[in-house]
């Protein structure tokens, strides 16, 4: 592989990306190698240079760390979608369910201004009911979801199915957990 990002092709960046992620039990999974990190960034910044995004929004954890360099990728504002009690000021929230509870996120109420076109970012989908949250949440405060982005994609469990009015951009797709 080249050494130059620009000259290595989307499907070389994936099969990177995809060998970097690492696998640890009952924890998320991880990316160590800052080259596969990059093409991360790279091929979600491609994706979306021309869709006039204004926002991105990233859940808390994963979400924050791959949104936020995206953001500045396409010099927009950055968003975090935090859990309860992790922001100060006036919020809006939206609850929602997991595979074994409910949890709720969190935004502050004018970070996204009515009409802004909004771009939701995780690391992961899996159930999807952390995306839908997400959506109702921009949606509340009058954003516009133009799509959602994961870096992986379980596609056993469904996720998908869970925002069907919202298109998804995912850059691997992985069987099991």
């Amino acid at each position: 592989m080249s050494s130059s990002a620009a000259d290595v092709t989307a499907d070389e960046k994936k099969k990177l990306i995809t060998a970097s992620i690492r696998g640890i039990p009952d924890f998320p999974k991880a990316m160590q190698n800052p080259t596969a990190f990059r093409y991360t960034i790279d091929l979600f910044a491609e994706h979306y240079r021309d869709k006039k995004v204004d926002v991105i929004a990233g859940f808390e954890a994963r979400g924050l760390i791959f949104g936020a360099p995206l953001a500045l990728a396409l010099n927009c504002s950055f968003v975090p979608l935090r859990k309860p009690g992790k922001l100060p000021g006036k919020k809006v929230s939206e609850e929602y369910i997991t595979e074994y509870s409910t949890d709720k996120i969190e935004m502050h109420e004018d970070a996204i201004q009515p009409g802004q076109r909004v771009v939701l970012v995780d690391d992961l989908i899996a159930t999807g009911g952390t995306l839908r949250a997400g959506i109702n949440l921009v949606k509340k405060v009058g954003g516009i979801v133009v799509e959602a982005a994961c870096v992986i994609e379980l596609p056993a469990l469904h996720g998908r199915e869970k925002i069907p009015d919202t298109d998804l951009f995912v850059l691997i797709e992985k069987e099991g957990d």
